[in-house]
């Protein structure tokens, strides 16, 4: 199986290109689209669904994610080998989220041409790099034929966490339809009980909050701190949009200290 992440939209033939590709190495291939709806070169989005979505196919999938305004210059290809399953993109930290929930074991720079179309051009390396790589993994080819081992991909901002004196710096994520912050701090990270308060500082506030489990522990309009389902802290309020009220956007920093 392999699944597909892009900001390339329906309206052009990019995303029919790249399946085409796959399915000329592979015609058993099954294709599975996460979404190709993400906000244009937002590659903060496309880490955060990327990884919302991943724990939940089977091990050993090939994840296809091409969000890429770095296309055609020096960054790098990537194949990860993660515990249960496979990521391939470019190293611009579009993959690393999502790879480290499954468990980084190796990161190849994918160089063997072998694995590529035979022509390359310099703006879509998601059909003449990519869905190559990715069909040729689905197909068994080993992830050390792809290139040389590399220790040190991109890791970006919003995949970390700063720990210090009890507190815990992250930034947010991702706001979701609803209007809940959802921040980079996972649930390993809040070594906190529930009904906990919990002191926060946003960029335009700061907050006593309780930490609870669900958003209707709060009064309607209240706020409340939480896990949400895909295990990343959040700031909800019941039956209201908290990045309104808060005045925050994806990109900001937050704060957290158990009062």
């Amino acid at each position: 199986m392999i699944t597909l992440t892009s900001d390339f939209g329906l309206k052009d033939p990019y995303v029919a290109e790249m399946k085409g590709v796959i399915l000329t190495i592979n015609p058993k291939s099954i294709l599975i689209d996460i979404t190709h709806d993400i906000e244009k070169f937002s590659i903060r989005k496309a880490a955060f669904t990327l990884a919302s979505a991943v724990p939940y196919f089977p091990d050993g999938t090939v994840h296809l994610a091409v969000v890429d305004p770095g296309v055609g210059t020096q960054r790098r290809a990537l194949v990860i080998q993660a515990r249960k399953g496979f990521f391939v993109g470019p190293d611009n930290g579009l993959l690393i989220l999502a790879a480290q929930n499954l468990g980084i074991e190796h990161v190849y720079h994918l160089t063997n041409s072998k694995f590529m179309l035979p022509e390359v051009s310099n703006t879509f390396h998601g059909r003449d790099v990519f869905a190559p790589a990715a069909a040729f993994l689905e197909k068994g080819v080993q992830p050390t034929e792809f290139g040389p081992e590399i220790m040190d991909p991109i890791i970006p901002a919003f995949a970390q966490v700063k720990h210090s004196n009890g507190s815990l710096t992250g930034e947010i994520l991702n706001i979701d339809g609803f209007g809940n912050i959802i921040t980079n701090i996972n649930e390993k990270d809040m070594l906190c009980k529930e009904g906990k308060t919990v002191n926060v500082e946003l960029t335009s506030a700061s907050l006593k909050l309780l930490f609870g489990k669900a958003y209707a522990e709060a009064k309607r309009k209240d706020p409340i701190l939480l896990i949400g389902s895909h295990g990343f802290l959040e700031i909800a309020l019941n039956q209201a949009s908290a990045a309104e009220k808060f005045h925050v956007k994806a990109g900001d920093k937050i704060k957290v200290t158990v009062a």
